[in-house]
């Protein structure tokens, strides 16, 4: 361990770095999605395989590695997380091929995975003692959303603007994760070593006691927007070049980053709205928004598509912040790691499980229909959390 420690606020920043890191990794390849279409032939069922296999990664790393963290350490769960999204860029600037290309993403989920738990729980640990106690929900569960968008849009304009496009982007990205990794050891331990980390492998759902519907009905809104989220992760190249006439890598990463880059802004909007109230309202506008969405593609206007999905994205923070909160009301501090890997674990599923289908659809349907049942599934899951949301009942 190192002599010299971090202050809470520092080690809170250092968390959160790694967090947003690792995120911020797995959003820069995706304005080369179109590179490797035109140079590589990589189609769009490939693209959407390859977000199945990011989010299936990801989730596999929820499940096997969410506990881990409490036996091992935080620091050694985060820095290995960190690592391994930087071996992550190294793989992508060797891609010329699918395969190639799943390895990188699959290390860019297992990163992701690992790091949803471990840095969010450290960042809770550290987290401030003061009127900034929304921060933590607004980090685990808005700014991970954020930060791909940032890294696809930073990324869109180094892959057009600048030499090297398949290179650039991932070098750079990769320093930046190699300085957070030094910074890592200087932070304070805030779960002890203890026994038990190769029993803690063994997959298991955590979720704490009494808070089953809470969890239920957050996984319903999870369903109606993380699955909204793989379909622009996996269709923004193809309806930016093929429904809305450019291939512009740039404008490939703003339509991706339109969904979600105001995700953080719904989350901390509502930190002062009850949690379950909160939850209801952002899905009901949620789900208006990505209707709004599939008309405006079946349109083929990009402005109105923008517009809807910034709006979508909005609502969507505000959505998945209120139900983190929801659970967690009934949360204990050793079992941090554990039931933010179960929420994680439900988000990746209720992305990846639709987008397995989208990619085999996609042979056959266009891309707009393909969207229309998303807003389809929308709807149902806030139904379903409507239905199902209560708030916590009070002694």
């Amino acid at each position: 361990m190192s002599s010299i420690q971090f202050s809470r606020a520092a080690s809170f920043t250092v968390a959160t770095l790694a967090l947003v890191g690792c995120f911020i990794a797995s959003g820069v390849p995706v304005p080369l999605y179109n590179l490797y279409r035109v140079e590589n032939g990589i189609t769009d069922a490939d693209l959407a395989l390859t977000t199945v296999f990011y989010l299936l990664c990801t989730a596999l790393s929820l499940l096997f590695f969410g506990r881990l963290s409490n036996h091992l350490g935080r620091r050694t769960v985060v820095f290995g997380a960190v690592l391994t999204a930087l071996a992550g860029c190294l793989v992508f600037m060797q891609v010329q091929s699918l395969p190639v290309l799943i390895l990188g993403r699959a290390l860019q989920g297992i990163a992701c995975g690992a790091a949803s738990s471990a840095a969010g729980a450290m960042a809770i640990d550290f987290s401030p003692r003061s009127r900034l106690r929304w921060l933590p929900s607004v980090v685990t569960s808005n700014l991970p959303i954020f930060a791909i968008p940032v890294g696809a849009i930073a990324s869109g304009v180094l892959v057009e603007y600048f030499p090297h496009p398949r290179i650039l982007s991932f070098a750079i990205m990769a320093s930046i994760l190699a300085i957070v990794a030094v910074l890592i050891p200087f932070c304070p331990e805030t779960a002890d070593r203890k026994p038990g980390a190769l029993r803690s492998l063994i997959p298991r759902v955590e979720i704490p006691q009494g808070a089953g519907r809470a969890v239920f009905a957050t996984g319903a809104g999870l369903l109606a927007t993380w699955s909204w989220g793989g379909f622009f992760q996996a269709f923004s190249p193809g309806l930016t070049s093929d429904y809305l006439g450019t291939s512009n890598a740039l404008a490939i990463a703003v339509v991706f980053a339109s969904f979600t880059i105001l995700s953080p802004l719904g989350g901390a909007a509502s930190a002062r709205i009850r949690a379950v109230p909160s939850l209801r309202l952002g899905l009901v506008l949620f789900s208006i928004s990505v209707v709004l969405i599939a008309v405006t593609l079946h349109a083929g206007s990009i402005l109105w598509l923008l517009l809807a999905a910034l709006v979508a994205g909005f609502f969507n923070g505000q959505s998945n912040n209120s139900g983190m909160r929801a659970v967690f009301e009934y949360v204990t501090p050793s079992g941090r790691a554990g039931t933010l890997a179960t929420i994680y674990l439900i988000s990746y599923l209720c992305s990846a499980v639709p987008g397995l289908f989208a990619g085999e659809l996609s042979r056959h349907l266009p891309i707009p229909h393909i969207a229309s049942l998303y807003a389809g599934l929308a709807i149902f899951g806030t139904l379903v959390a409507l239905i199902v949301a209560r708030p916590k009942a009070t002694k």
